[in-house]
């Protein structure tokens, strides 16, 4: 049983996502919920993610609205250095802060700001360590990303010992996008008759 989940994947920019009005972020946060849902409900107690922005505060969403219904669940940012979110645009930072009122824990690698790699390579040991799993939003096939990086430490770690890796492809992402226009063509269906 997982105890302890990370939550990754890509950010924003390499899904080609400018805004938090974007057509796909909810059909990536719905795909994230179908996987961690089941979890939860077998007793997951913490989720922890880098904070980035994209997948990983998307997934903070997530937490954050299923807290309602299972308020034991604890959700927590570890980042790689000191106040991430100062160089990005004010609407993001607003954002990152109202994700940062819900956390149970907030913390930082390194107590300084960014000064080099090794602040994001010291972040994802960190987090595996104190992972039993990963839900890695990341697809191989539709070409490589920043995830790829803890996919490949999550990999060595599972032949290692006992270590979950569970993945939302970007088929999964499209099979619930589709699930939904399914739904919504129904529902219209329905109320025309």
């Amino acid at each position: 049983m997982l105890k302890n989940l990370l939550i990754t994947g890509y950010r924003a920019h390499e899904l080609q996502i400018f805004g938090q009005k974007h057509e796909g972020i909810p059909y990536i946060k719905k795909a994230i919920s179908s996987r961690l849902t089941p979890l939860v409900e077998d007793g997951l107690e913490w989720v922890l993610t880098p904070g980035q922005y994209g997948v990983d505060l998307w997934a903070c969403e997530v937490v954050l609205e299923l807290k309602k219904t299972f308020p034991d669940l604890k959700l927590s940012i570890i980042t790689a250095f000191l106040n991430p979110e100062e160089q990005w645009k004010e609407d993001k930072q607003e954002y990152y802060r109202s994700i940062l009122q819900g956390v149970d824990y907030y913390g930082a690698i390194s107590r300084q700001p960014y000064i080099g790699p090794w602040q994001f390579t010291a972040r994802d040991d960190l987090l595996l360590r104190k992972s039993d799993g990963l839900l890695l939003v990341y697809d191989e096939d539709a070409g490589e990303g920043s995830p790829r990086f803890i996919k490949e430490k999550a990999v060595k770690k599972q032949l290692n010992e006992d270590y979950t890796i569970i993945s939302v492809t970007s088929e999964d992402i499209q099979s619930v996008a589709e699930d939904e226009r399914m739904n919504d063509v129904m529902d219209y269906g329905d109320s025309s008759l």
